[in-house]
Protein backbone atom coordinates (compact mmCIF):
# COMPACT_ATOMS: atom_id res chain seq x y z
CA UNK A 1 0.00 0.00 0.00
CA UNK A 2 1.07 3.48 -1.05
CA UNK A 3 -1.01 6.79 -0.08
CA UNK A 4 0.15 10.44 -0.62
CA UNK A 5 -1.79 13.46 -0.44
CA UNK A 6 -1.35 17.25 -0.10
CA UNK A 7 -3.05 20.14 -0.85
CA UNK A 8 -1.21 22.25 -4.18
CA UNK A 9 -1.50 25.73 -4.54
CA UNK A 10 -4.30 25.81 -7.17
CA UNK A 11 -7.63 27.53 -6.93
CA UNK A 12 -10.25 25.21 -8.04
CA UNK A 13 -8.23 21.95 -6.24
CA UNK A 14 -8.86 20.87 -2.59
CA UNK A 15 -6.78 18.05 -2.74
CA UNK A 16 -4.28 15.59 -4.45
CA UNK A 17 -4.39 12.10 -3.42
CA UNK A 18 -2.03 9.30 -4.72
CA UNK A 19 -2.63 5.87 -3.73
CA UNK A 20 -1.82 2.34 -4.58
CA UNK A 21 -4.35 -0.61 -2.67
CA UNK A 22 -4.70 -4.00 -3.20
CA UNK A 23 -6.46 -5.41 -0.41
CA UNK A 24 -8.27 -2.01 0.81
CA UNK A 25 -12.40 -1.47 0.26
CA UNK A 26 -13.27 1.56 0.77
CA UNK A 27 -16.99 1.37 2.96
CA UNK A 28 -19.71 3.62 1.73
CA UNK A 29 -18.93 7.42 2.11
CA UNK A 30 -19.09 10.28 0.29
CA UNK A 31 -17.72 13.62 -0.69
CA UNK A 32 -18.42 17.48 -0.09
CA UNK A 33 -16.22 17.70 -3.48
CA UNK A 34 -16.09 16.88 -6.76
CA UNK A 35 -13.96 13.21 -6.90
CA UNK A 36 -11.79 13.51 -10.46
CA UNK A 37 -10.10 10.22 -10.87
CA UNK A 38 -7.44 8.20 -13.19
CA UNK A 39 -6.52 4.40 -12.69
CA UNK A 40 -3.42 3.60 -13.76
CA UNK A 41 -3.17 0.43 -13.56
CA UNK A 42 -5.72 -1.86 -12.73
CA UNK A 43 -9.75 -1.51 -12.15
CA UNK A 44 -12.02 -0.47 -9.17
CA UNK A 45 -15.41 -1.61 -8.86
CA UNK A 46 -17.66 0.67 -6.99
CA UNK A 47 -21.29 1.46 -6.14
CA UNK A 48 -22.63 4.95 -6.73
CA UNK A 49 -26.17 6.07 -5.32
CA UNK A 50 -26.82 2.35 -5.40
CA UNK A 51 -25.68 1.39 -9.25
CA UNK A 52 -22.97 -0.73 -10.08
CA UNK A 53 -20.03 1.23 -12.04
CA UNK A 54 -16.20 0.38 -12.90
CA UNK A 55 -13.55 2.34 -13.23
CA UNK A 56 -10.68 1.76 -15.89
CA UNK A 57 -7.20 2.37 -16.86
CA UNK A 58 -8.70 3.91 -20.44
CA UNK A 59 -11.42 6.44 -18.83
CA UNK A 60 -12.16 9.61 -16.87
CA UNK A 61 -14.03 9.00 -13.67
CA UNK A 62 -16.17 11.97 -11.85
CA UNK A 63 -17.64 11.25 -8.68
CA UNK A 64 -20.26 14.09 -7.84
CA UNK A 65 -19.97 15.28 -4.19
CA UNK A 66 -22.89 14.30 -1.40
CA UNK A 67 -23.43 10.90 -3.87
CA UNK A 68 -22.65 7.78 -1.87
CA UNK A 69 -20.29 5.39 -3.36
CA UNK A 70 -18.00 2.64 -2.16
CA UNK A 71 -14.40 0.97 -3.79
CA UNK A 72 -12.64 -1.98 -3.98
CA UNK A 73 -10.02 -3.70 -6.38
CA UNK A 74 -11.47 -5.70 -9.31
CA UNK A 75 -8.38 -7.99 -9.65
CA UNK A 76 -6.10 -9.38 -7.06
CA UNK A 77 -3.58 -7.91 -8.17
CA UNK A 78 -4.82 -3.84 -6.50
CA UNK A 79 -4.90 -1.18 -8.27
CA UNK A 80 -3.15 2.25 -8.56
CA UNK A 81 -5.06 5.77 -9.17
CA UNK A 82 -4.42 9.46 -8.98
CA UNK A 83 -7.21 11.61 -7.34
CA UNK A 84 -8.21 15.42 -7.16
CA UNK A 85 -10.74 16.42 -5.03
CA UNK A 86 -12.21 19.81 -6.87
CA UNK A 87 -14.36 22.58 -4.84
CA UNK A 88 -18.18 22.34 -5.75
CA UNK A 89 -17.87 25.44 -7.62
CA UNK A 90 -15.34 24.43 -10.67
CA UNK A 91 -18.12 22.65 -12.41
CA UNK A 92 -21.55 23.24 -12.44
CA UNK A 93 -24.34 21.41 -10.18
CA UNK A 94 -26.37 20.54 -13.46
CA UNK A 95 -23.71 17.64 -14.04
CA UNK A 96 -24.43 16.04 -10.92
CA UNK A 97 -27.24 13.87 -12.19
CA UNK A 98 -25.61 12.94 -15.55
CA UNK A 99 -22.33 11.67 -13.15
CA UNK A 100 -24.83 9.40 -11.26
CA UNK A 101 -25.69 7.90 -14.49
CA UNK A 102 -22.01 7.85 -16.56
CA UNK A 103 -19.38 8.74 -14.22
CA UNK A 104 -16.86 7.45 -16.56
CA UNK A 105 -16.21 9.39 -19.62
CA UNK A 106 -13.85 7.32 -22.13
CA UNK A 107 -11.79 10.76 -23.52
CA UNK A 108 -8.62 9.93 -24.35
CA UNK A 109 -7.81 14.10 -24.64
CA UNK A 110 -9.22 14.42 -21.40
CA UNK A 111 -7.34 11.82 -19.63
CA UNK A 112 -4.07 13.28 -21.22
CA UNK A 113 -4.98 16.84 -20.10
CA UNK A 114 -5.86 14.81 -16.94
CA UNK A 115 -2.31 13.03 -16.59
CA UNK A 116 -0.39 16.79 -17.63
CA UNK A 117 -2.16 18.79 -14.85
CA UNK A 118 -0.40 15.98 -12.48
CA UNK A 119 2.72 16.75 -13.67
CA UNK A 120 2.02 20.49 -13.76
CA UNK A 121 1.14 20.68 -9.61
CA UNK A 122 3.79 22.58 -8.57
CA UNK A 123 3.15 25.59 -11.55
CA UNK A 124 -0.01 27.09 -9.93
CA UNK A 125 -0.71 29.53 -13.12
CA UNK A 126 -0.33 25.94 -15.72
CA UNK A 127 -2.32 23.72 -13.63
CA UNK A 128 -4.63 26.60 -13.39
CA UNK A 129 -4.97 26.91 -17.32
CA UNK A 130 -5.04 22.77 -18.28
CA UNK A 131 -8.04 22.38 -14.97
CA UNK A 132 -10.11 25.39 -16.84
CA UNK A 133 -9.30 23.22 -20.36
CA UNK A 134 -10.40 19.92 -18.51
CA UNK A 135 -13.62 21.82 -16.54
CA UNK A 136 -14.32 22.86 -19.99
CA UNK A 137 -14.30 19.33 -21.74
CA UNK A 138 -15.75 17.80 -19.40
CA UNK A 139 -18.64 19.78 -19.10
CA UNK A 140 -18.99 19.83 -22.92
CA UNK A 141 -18.37 15.46 -22.96
CA UNK A 142 -21.91 15.56 -20.63
CA UNK A 143 -23.55 18.07 -23.11
CA UNK A 144 -22.72 16.11 -26.20
CA UNK A 145 -21.05 19.54 -27.59
CA UNK A 146 -18.02 20.85 -28.61
CA UNK A 147 -16.11 23.59 -27.24
CA UNK A 148 -16.04 27.11 -29.08
CA UNK A 149 -12.97 28.18 -30.32
CA UNK A 150 -12.35 32.29 -29.36
CA UNK A 151 -10.61 34.90 -31.87
CA UNK A 152 -10.39 37.44 -29.62
CA UNK A 153 -6.75 39.38 -30.60
CA UNK A 154 -7.29 42.13 -28.05
CA UNK A 155 -8.12 40.21 -25.05
CA UNK A 156 -5.08 37.95 -26.09
CA UNK A 157 -2.85 40.81 -26.34
CA UNK A 158 -4.02 41.96 -23.16
CA UNK A 159 -3.16 38.75 -21.33
CA UNK A 160 0.26 39.12 -22.76
CA UNK A 161 0.74 42.40 -20.97
CA UNK A 162 -0.43 41.45 -17.72
CA UNK A 163 1.41 38.53 -17.83
CA UNK A 164 5.00 40.78 -18.90
CA UNK A 165 3.76 43.11 -16.12
CA UNK A 166 3.60 40.99 -13.18
CA UNK A 167 7.44 39.00 -13.93
CA UNK A 168 8.94 37.33 -11.80
CA UNK A 169 6.07 36.61 -9.54
CA UNK A 170 3.64 36.19 -11.93
CA UNK A 171 -0.08 36.20 -11.50
CA UNK A 172 -3.12 33.59 -11.25
CA UNK A 173 -5.16 32.87 -14.23
CA UNK A 174 -8.23 33.70 -11.61
CA UNK A 175 -7.20 37.10 -11.50
CA UNK A 176 -6.00 38.14 -14.63
CA UNK A 177 -9.78 36.45 -15.62
CA UNK A 178 -10.87 38.86 -13.06
CA UNK A 179 -8.73 41.85 -14.06
CA UNK A 180 -9.68 41.25 -18.00
CA UNK A 181 -13.13 40.71 -17.06
CA UNK A 182 -13.18 37.24 -19.02
CA UNK A 183 -13.34 33.52 -18.12
CA UNK A 184 -10.16 31.64 -17.06
CA UNK A 185 -11.28 29.50 -20.30
CA UNK A 186 -11.96 32.50 -22.51
CA UNK A 187 -8.33 33.49 -21.83
CA UNK A 188 -6.53 30.15 -22.65
CA UNK A 189 -7.93 29.77 -25.92
CA UNK A 190 -7.87 33.74 -27.00
CA UNK A 191 -4.44 33.40 -25.67
CA UNK A 192 -3.36 29.96 -27.63
CA UNK A 193 -5.38 31.16 -30.48
CA UNK A 194 -3.79 34.23 -31.17
CA UNK A 195 0.00 33.28 -30.26
CA UNK A 196 0.24 29.58 -30.89
CA UNK A 197 1.10 28.31 -27.35
CA UNK A 198 -1.05 28.49 -24.10
CA UNK A 199 -0.15 31.01 -21.59
CA UNK A 200 1.47 28.87 -18.95
CA UNK A 201 4.28 28.05 -21.58
CA UNK A 202 4.75 31.29 -22.50
CA UNK A 203 5.13 32.24 -18.98
CA UNK A 204 7.81 29.71 -18.54
CA UNK A 205 9.78 30.85 -21.40
CA UNK A 206 9.59 34.79 -20.44
CA UNK A 207 10.95 33.24 -16.82
CA UNK A 208 13.80 30.62 -18.47
CA UNK A 209 15.31 33.93 -20.18
CA UNK A 210 14.99 36.20 -17.07
CA UNK A 211 16.90 33.05 -15.32
CA UNK A 212 19.43 33.31 -18.55
CA UNK A 213 19.93 36.79 -17.95
CA UNK A 214 21.02 36.39 -14.21
CA UNK A 215 22.97 33.19 -15.42
CA UNK A 216 25.39 34.94 -17.79
CA UNK A 217 25.50 38.18 -15.57
CA UNK A 218 27.60 35.33 -12.72
CA UNK A 219 24.84 34.90 -10.36
CA UNK A 220 24.49 31.50 -9.37
CA UNK A 221 21.48 28.42 -10.21
CA UNK A 222 20.09 28.76 -7.30
CA UNK A 223 19.69 32.36 -6.75
CA UNK A 224 18.87 32.77 -10.78
CA UNK A 225 16.23 30.07 -10.26
CA UNK A 226 14.12 32.66 -7.37
CA UNK A 227 14.94 35.44 -8.83
CA UNK A 228 13.02 34.61 -12.29
CA UNK A 229 10.26 33.18 -10.28
CA UNK A 230 11.14 29.46 -10.08
CA UNK A 231 10.39 27.40 -6.98
CA UNK A 232 13.93 26.34 -6.63
CA UNK A 233 17.26 25.14 -8.47
CA UNK A 234 15.46 21.50 -9.39
CA UNK A 235 12.53 23.87 -10.96
CA UNK A 236 14.54 25.73 -13.22
CA UNK A 237 16.54 23.15 -14.28
CA UNK A 238 13.75 21.14 -15.31
CA UNK A 239 12.38 23.64 -17.58
CA UNK A 240 15.52 25.56 -18.98
CA UNK A 241 16.40 21.80 -19.95
CA UNK A 242 13.26 21.66 -21.75
CA UNK A 243 13.73 24.87 -23.33
CA UNK A 244 17.39 25.30 -24.24
CA UNK A 245 18.44 21.53 -24.21
CA UNK A 246 21.11 21.59 -21.16
CA UNK A 247 21.61 22.15 -17.42
CA UNK A 248 21.43 25.84 -16.34
CA UNK A 249 25.53 24.97 -15.36
CA UNK A 250 26.14 23.77 -18.13
CA UNK A 251 24.87 26.78 -19.84
CA UNK A 252 27.08 28.75 -18.28
CA UNK A 253 30.30 27.33 -18.55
Amino acid sequence: MHVAAWKPDVEGIREVFHATFTTHAYPTHTHDAWTLMLIDTGAVRYELDRHEHGALVNGVTLLPPHVPHDGRSAYPTGFRKRVLYLDGPVLPDQLIGKAVGTPMLVDPLLRRRLHQLHLSLEDPFEASSRLALITERITHDFAGTSAVVHADPTLADRLRQLLDASLPDGMTLNAAAQELQASPTHLVRAFSKRFGLPPHQYLTGRRVDLARRHLVDGRPAAEAAVLAGFHDQSHLTRHFRRVLGTSPGRFVR
